[in-house]
């Protein structure tokens, strides 16, 4: 899963972004309005954590440009400011929850999953897809109630691919997802055909009722047997 932090303040930013890594997320940031507003522009995620002041300008306005987007996005907010009426345009903005500085990180986390397995998976993180098992909690697949052993990556557009059955999925799109800023050194997508070639290499052998099918010249689809 992939989260965006905004929040200017250094300490608390990599305090976020350090405990969101070990928890296995792929994690950006960002330091003010301007860095905040490019990267919504050019990256997807799937859950943002937005501070209210920022250098350059307000996250508030933020939630205005993504609410104007008519782009979905989870976003938790996060301020100083215990003020009712921040919290009530927040959430009339868009904004899934609110949370007051300071704050725990195991606070944090529970509501950024929360709003993930609500958003995506209808509030559960058990997939069962025809004959094949997915345990996001425990960031294990099962066919058949035999483990598809997986590395991290290959979980990760797994994972990607299921939240977006039977949509076509853009290489870009999923480099991005996965990957994150990295993708835009690389000099090719080899790194994400030898994922895909793993998965489907794996999906054969377990008998999964699923495939990834290749649409040329642009990326790929997930379809269900």
């Amino acid at each position: 899963m992939k989260l965006l932090v905004i929040e200017d303040e250094q300490d608390l930013r990599n305090t976020i972004l350090h405990f969101f890594q070990q928890e296995k997320y792929l994690v950006e940031v960002a330091r003010d309005y301007e860095e905040a507003l490019e990267k919504l522009y050019l990256y997807a995620y799937d859950c943002i954590i937005l501070d209210i002041n920022l250098p350059g300008g307000s996250g508030l306005d933020l939630l205005t440009k993504m609410q104007a987007s008519q782009v979905a996005y989870n976003v938790i907010i996060t301020s100083a400011r215990n003020s009712l009426d921040d919290k009530i345009v927040g959430l009339d903005l868009g904004a899934d929850d609110y949370l007051t500085k300071p704050f725990h990180l195991a606070e944090l986390n529970a509501r950024v999953k929360a709003i993930l397995r609500r958003k995506q998976l209808s509030g559960s993180q058990l997939l069962q897809l025809n004959n094949l098992r997915v345990d996001f909690e425990s960031r294990e697949a099962f066919v058949e109630g035999t483990n598809l052993t997986l590395n991290r990556k290959e979980f990760d557009v797994l994972s990607f691919f299921l939240l977006n059955q039977n949509k076509l999925i853009h290489k870009t799109a999923l480099a991005e997802h996965v990957w994150g800023d990295h993708t835009d050194t690389a000099d090719s997508f080899d790194f994400i055909y030898s994922q895909i070639k793993n998965l489907r290499k794996k999906f054969k052998d377990s008998q999964a009722q699923l495939e990834i099918q290749a649409v040329y010249g642009i990326g790929y689809k997930l379809i269900v047997h």
